[in-house]
């Protein structure tokens, strides 16, 4: 049984630094990596690459709505060829950090609003699939685990990478409780590693009702901005070890 770990990164902007990535970077195997259009920019994008050749995790874009100010965070009206250019844009931007350092870029995972968006609306899917797909159809494209985000992106011929979240409260329909709820992100350790050990080994996430819901899942989020985030994946590694799960990066099976 294999399984990704990965990791939104280089989330730091400026004078302004978000999560601790060269700590976080030892138990993970994939980087979603900032493009500068929530969050990063050319100094923290170059940093972050060299830290995942480093440790030799999978480097990925996390391209966003254009929105630092909100930290990709607040819906965007924009229509789909807007969407499609913003990730070829942000896509080149990493790929020549990831050139310059000598490592593929491997993968693709939307941040923020612009994902939890195209989690349910299939036009929305296909322009970030059309993105990624004239950049690259070699990319794999992270979407989340049963949504809209699937057929749209395999129907442009990418390979996929259901992702399910270590560190977030799920909703019966399989979404994401919004984060204006409290409790919405997982912070203890012990509680999130429970999740993730129930989901790779049954196949099952209990919502907040406490409705099993079925997921299947290539690989797990954790959010580096949750505070606890650093003890979350260490204990997460430890868990699915002695479950006799196979942390490996997603380029390595998928």
């Amino acid at each position: 049984m294999k399984i990704d770990l990965n990791c939104d990164m280089g989330e730091s902007f400026g004078r302004y630094t978000i999560g601790n990535d060269e700590a976080m970077m030892p138990y993970i195997t994939s980087a979603n990596i900032a493009c500068g259009s929530h969050a990063g920019d050319p100094m923290v994008m170059d940093r972050t690459v060299a830290l995942a050749a480093r440790y030799g995790v999978g480097v990925g874009a996390h391209p966003s709505f254009p929105d630092l100010q909100g930290f990709g965070r607040r819906p965007l009206t924009l229509s789909p060829a807007e969407i499609e250019n913003y990730i070829l844009y942000q896509l080149g931007a990493l790929a020549a950090f990831a050139r310059a350092h000598g490592v593929p870029l491997v993968h693709v995972k939307a941040h923020g609003a612009l994902a939890n968006m195209a989690a349910v609306d299939p036009g929305l899917a296909e322009a970030i699939a059309k993105g990624v797909a004239r950049f690259s159809k070699e990319l794999i494209v992270v979407c989340l685990a049963g949504s809209a985000m699937i057929e749209p992106t395999e129907a442009v011929g990418l390979r996929v990478a259901r992702e399910a979240y270590a560190d977030r409260v799920y909703e019966p329909d399989g979404t994401l409780q919004s984060r204006k709820i409290p409790g919405s992100v997982i912070e203890e350790p012990e509680k999130a590693a429970a999740q993730v050990v129930r989901l790779v080994r049954d196949g099952v996430i209990v919502a907040h009702t406490g409705q099993e819901i079925g997921v299947q899942a290539d690989t797990i989020c954790v959010h580096g901005d949750t505070p606890t985030a650093i003890p979350i994946a260490q204990t997460i590694r430890k868990k699915l070890e002695e479950a006799s799960v196979e942390v490996k990066p997603l380029g390595s099976f998928l």
